[in-house]
C-alpha cells in the first residue's frame, strides 16, 4: 500500500487516520476541498525518526501542491463520534515550502505522543500507542471562515448553526473572538443573525506561521456573511450530510469568493 496518496485515495483509517479518510470521502463526493495529500502513520514516524528515504519521498509528493501549506494530524482513532481529539494533536498553518514539511511532521508526531495527548487517550479508553497520520493541504487565505453544525448541537433542533469571523478559522476554533452567529432552517431561511465581537483576525505571515491582527473598528461588529454566502453554506451542509450522514461538525472557509470545506466530522456527543 502507498504511504502517501492524494486525498481522494485515502480510504483506510487504520493507515491514514479518520480525518484523512473523511476528507477522502469529501473529495470522492465532489465537495470543494483545497488540494492535498494524506500520509500514513508509518511514514510520518519514519520522517520523525530522521529516515532520509521517507523525508525525500514526502517532499517529492508534496512539491506539486500550491504553497503555503496546512499540516494537520490525522491520528487513528481521532475525530470519532465517541471521542473528539480537537486540540489534542497539533496543526501547523502556513508551512512555506515542501522542505519545511519535515520539521512540521516531527512536531506533529511528538504532539501526539505528549503526556497530555496520551493522558487524554487513556481517559477515553484508548491505550494503544498512537499511529499519527497527517493531512497536508494548500492553505487558503480566506476573507471569512468558521464552523457550522448541520444540526443544533445544544438542543438538537433541525437547523444549521454557523459561527464566522474574519480571516483564518483558527480565531473561531481557538475562541480568540466572539464570532458572528447564524441560524438557518432546513428550507434555507435565515432564522437569526447575531453580530459577534471580532477584534482580531488570524492571518498568515510571509516567512511562515500566523499572526493575530487587529480588525478595523468598523468591521468588529459588522456581520461577515451575507445572505448569498449563508445560502452557499446551507447547501454545503446538505451535501455533507449526503456524503457523511446527519449530525456533522464542519470547518469551512471563503477565499477568493469561493466556499471550501476544510474538515467534516461527527458532532461529539455530550459528555464525551
Amino acid at each position: 500500500m502507498k504511504q502517501v496518496v492524494p486525498l481522494e485515495k485515502a480510504r483506510d483509517d487504520s493507515v491514514f487516520g479518520s480525518k484523512a479518510v473523511g476528507l477522502g470521502e469529501a473529495a470522492r463526493g465532489g465537495l470543494p476541498l483545497p488540494p492535498g495529500v494524506a500520509l500514513s502513520g508509518s511514514i510520518v514516524e519514519a520522517v520523525a525518526s530522521g529516515e532520509d528515504r521517507a523525508i525525500k519521498k514526502v517532499a517529492k509528493c508534496v512539491r506539486p501542491l500550491p504553497t503555503p501549506l496546512a499540516v494537520r494530524s490525522s491520528a487513528v482513532d481521532e475525530d470519532g463520534a465517541e471521542a473528539s481529539f480537537a486540540g489534542q494533536h497539533l496543526t501547523l498553518l502556513n508551512v512555506i515550502t515542501p522542505d519545511d514539511v519535515t520539521g512540521a511532521l516531527r512536531e506533529i508526531w511528538w504532539s501526539a505522543n505528549s503526556d497530555s495527548a496520551i493522558t487524554y487517550r487513556q481517559r477515553v479508553g484508548l491505550f494503544a500507542r498512537p499511529s499519527v497520520g497527517v493531512v497536508i493541504q494548500s492553505l487558503l487565505d480566506p476573507e471569512t471562515a468558521g464552523v457550522m453544525f448541520t444540526q443544533n448541537p445544544v438542543n438538537g433542533a433541525d437547523e444549521r448553526m454557523i459561527e464566522a469571523s474574519w480571516g483564518l478559522g483558527e480565531a473561531v476554533v481557538a475562541a480568540r473572538v466572539i464570532p458572528d452567529n447564524f441560524r438557518v432552517d432546513r428550507s434555507g431561511e435565515v432564522l437569526d443573525r447575531t453580530p459577534g465581537l471580532k477584534k482580531i483576525a488570524v492571518r498568515t505571515l510571509s516567512d511562515g506561521g500566523t499572526v493575530e491582527e487587529e480588525v478595523a473598528p468598523e468591521l468588529v461588529e459588522q456581520l461577515c456573511l451575507d445572505d448569498g454566502q449563508l445560502e452557499q453554506l446551507h447547501l454545503l451542509a446538505g451535501r455533507c450530510e449526503q456524503v457523511y450522514g446527519p449530525g456533522r461538525d464542519i470547518e469551512w472557509a471563503i477565499a477568493g469568493g469561493e466556499l471550501y470545506l476544510l474538515q467534516c466530522r461527527a458532532v461529539t456527543r455530550a459528555g464525551s
